[in-house]
């Protein structure tokens, strides 16, 4: 049963027997039978990074059972640190319209004030929500956790990926990351269900645009996993209702990028045989998703690469976009759907001349989901940013 061990005596107990088996079982075992690379899940693989995808896989099941190890910052406050540049994101209530607002109203939720933190660029002189400088591009990204966990504090281990735009993507000089809020459900209050975030990701581009005064076509909308899912989410919404309602939404992104998306809640990925949600679990840390959502199997933007018959979906007027897999993570099979259908609406290219294709596929044959988190997972996390770049950059 999920977060069986949530409340103490038993959480202390339960961490207790996780230690001492880990240290005096699981690791000696772990290191004894992947001394061979035959047995190891990638033969590519070294010993280390098997060690390590091992471990976390371990740590994301302990969490299923007791929730957070640490306190993690939420959308109830800025929380301080040294070097954190945490502003408050207004809300977008008068941007809502469409099946959106049918969502919303279905499900009870409204857009509400949330925090969103700046990253700069080392030896950056921009101050913290100034004005864009000429040219200046920047990246919106949002942060991956199946919804339910994680944070945009620039302390999260999702951090990472804002920090490896800051140092390889020449053209940006800061990141803005928003703190949506995260969806909670039993045993826990449940709260926050869809399409909360999408409303907090409306409200975190509008501050963009609208109260720091970047232009639509320079903003580089982003997301990791979960985030993935938004960000496509946000670029479908503003695409679908642009002109037409009297609502004045902000234009379209200028650019995508879709950092191993979960792009399919339903189960019609999962139950494909030998599919890539069965045949990569010793190969990633996160696990089959385990029945899914089942009002999203049709819902385009939920569940953009699901292959149930009665889902309709098209990327006509989608940005140029970049996606990112992992060749031994458990989403691969979604996000290979989701290339596809992108490119047969879009085709492949750079996207920035007329005419030219829009989506870019770039696969690190051996990666597992988000590695671009792990800043141990070399060479394929600096591989990837350098052709980020070289994609940002194309003339």
């Amino acid at each position: 049963m999920p977060y069986a061990f949530r409340n103490q005596p038993l959480k202390g107990l339960y961490l207790t027997y996780q230690l001492i088996a880990t240290l005096f079982a699981r690791f000696p075992l772990w290191v004894l039978f992947n001394i061979p690379k035959s047995w190891r899940p990638r033969k590519t693989w070294t010993l280390k990074r098997t060690i390590l995808v091992k471990l976390l896989r371990l740590l994301m099941d302990i969490g299923t059972q007791i929730g957070p190890l640490l306190k993690v910052p939420n959308h109830l406050a800025i929380a301080p640190g040294v070097g954190v540049n945490g502003v408050w994101v207004g809300t977008a209530n008068h941007l809502v319209t469409g099946n959106l607002k049918m969502w919303a109203e279905i499900a009870k939720v409204t857009s509400v004030r949330v925090p969103g933190y700046w990253m700069h660029k080392k030896g950056s002189s921009i101050k913290v929500a100034s004005p864009p400088q000429p040219g200046e591009k920047v990246v919106y990204q949002l942060h991956g956790g199946g919804y339910v966990r994680l944070s945009a504090h620039p302390k999260d281990v999702t951090a990472a990926i804002a920090r490896g735009y800051v140092q390889y993507i020449d053209p940006v000089q800061r990141v803005f990351s928003l703190e949506y809020r995260l969806a909670s459900r039993k045993p826990f209050a449940e709260l926050y269900p869809f399409p909360t975030q999408l409303l907090d990701a409306l409200a975190g581009y509008n501050y963009l645009v609208d109260v720091v005064g970047f232009a639509s076509e320079d903003i580089i909308l982003s997301g990791d996993s979960a985030g993935g899912n938004l960000a496509h989410a946000l670029a479908r919404y503003l695409t679908d209702y642009q002109g037409t309602t009297n609502v004045p939404l902000p234009a379209p992104p200028g650019a995508l990028i879709l950092l191993s998306p979960w792009v399919d809640l339903g189960t019609t990925t999962e139950s494909l045989p030998n599919g890539s949600a069965h045949r990569f679990l010793k190969s990633d840390y996160i696990g089959t998703p385990n029945g899914g959502v089942d009002y999203s199997k049709n819902n385009a933007y939920i569940s953009p690469a699901s292959r149930h018959p009665a889902l309709v979906v098209d990327f006509k007027k989608f940005p140029r976009t970049f996606i990112v897999a992992g060749g031994a993570e458990v989403l691969y099979d979604s996000i290979a759907t989701l290339k596809d259908r992108m490119i047969e609406d879009l085709g492949e290219g750079n996207g920035v001349k007329p005419g030219a294709g829009k989506v870019r596929y770039y696969e690190a044959p051996d990666g597992i989901h988000d590695y671009t988190v792990f800043e141990w997972h070399e060479p394929e996390r600096t591989d990837t940013f350098k052709e980020i770049n070289r994609w940002v950059t194309a003339s």
